[in-house]
């Protein structure tokens, strides 16, 4: 008895885990799944439509072009996030006094909420009295203002300057500690073959980290795809959705225009889209650790 009582253990601790997991994330899915193929507001009748909600999704403009616009954002922010974390985490590893001041004022607004950061920024880029514009007058430069966050052709590199403000110094923590790993003879060969501060920074530190770049672009990618507040506050998806985004979208197609069917099918293709992006990413990053291993 007691040996079955064993064996049952390990089932019986993992059980609530299973449950809540089962409860908060897979029936949640497998509910967007079903209801994909509805016709429904979420009050009235469910109507069965079949594919007809996939066949909108791809003759909706607005949503294939917030793709266009979700590709934009995470191409820049890893320009302004991953490569500029790199530079900084580069810069903090060379030994000067301050960098430690320096590591935290960087990673101060990581911690801040973003709906602040995003109420903060929109002062910051008002057309009236907000400090990008008032600089640009200070300096000589009135033809360079413009109206940021509502002019189409700004809106969307605006937003994707603030979300490299929040996040390099994340990044740049996070290849900061790898860089510290790095064992400090490997530093002092090449300081003794006569190597600067540049070489050792490109021809040492970045390839003793690959792994993690690569780690920090895949996360800046995937979690791309998972932005929402800071477009949200900010515009909102304007003006004239240029700076509409696949999540921003659904939560109007949900909860603005009662859509429950249509908003489950876009959700569905955006799982497959990230699932498919993860899949040959992990692929690509397999191979060229085969490739360095052999």
């Amino acid at each position: 008895m007691s040996g079955k009582s064993n064996k049952l253990s390990p089932y019986l601790f993992t059980a609530p885990a299973v449950l809540i997991f089962a409860f908060v994330v897979l029936v949640p899915v497998l509910m967007t799944f079903v209801f994909s193929f509805y016709d429904w507001n979420g009050i009235g009748a469910m109507t069965f439509t079949g594919f007809d909600n996939y066949i909108r999704a791809f003759h909706d403009r607005i949503y294939i072009s917030s793709y266009g616009h979700t590709l934009i954002y995470i191409v820049a922010t890893v320009f302004v996030e991953v490569l500029v974390g790199l530079g900084l985490a580069g810069l903090i590893t060379m030994g000067r006094k301050g960098s430690g001041l320096f590591r935290l004022a960087f990673f101060v607004p990581v911690m801040l909420p973003m709906i602040v950061i995003s109420y903060l920024w929109k002062f910051v880029y008002n057309s009236d009295f907000g400090i990008v514009n008032m600089l640009l007058d200070t300096i000589g430069l009135e033809s360079w203002t413009r109206v940021w966050l509502g002019n189409p052709d700004t809106a969307l590199y605006a937003i994707c300057i603030v979300s490299g403000w929040v996040y390099a110094g994340f990044y740049m923590t996070i290849f900061y500690s790898g860089i510290q790993r790095i064992s400090k003879e490997v530093y002092e060969s090449a300081y003794l073959d006569g190597a600067g501060e540049r070489h050792i920074f490109f021809k040492i530190k970045i390839p003793m980290i690959r792994n993690l770049v690569e780690t920090g672009i895949l996360l800046c990618v995937l979690t791309g795809f998972q932005a929402f507040d800071l477009f949200y506050v900010m515009t909102n998806g304007g003006p004239y959705n240029s700076t509409e985004i696949v999540t921003t979208y659904l939560v109007k197609v949900v909860f603005t225009h009662m859509s429950i069917g249509y908003g489950s099918a876009l959700a569905v293709i955006m799982t497959i889209v990230i699932a498919v992006i993860g899949l040959v990413t992990g692929k690509l990053t397999k191979k060229d650790s085969d490739a360095l291993e052999y």
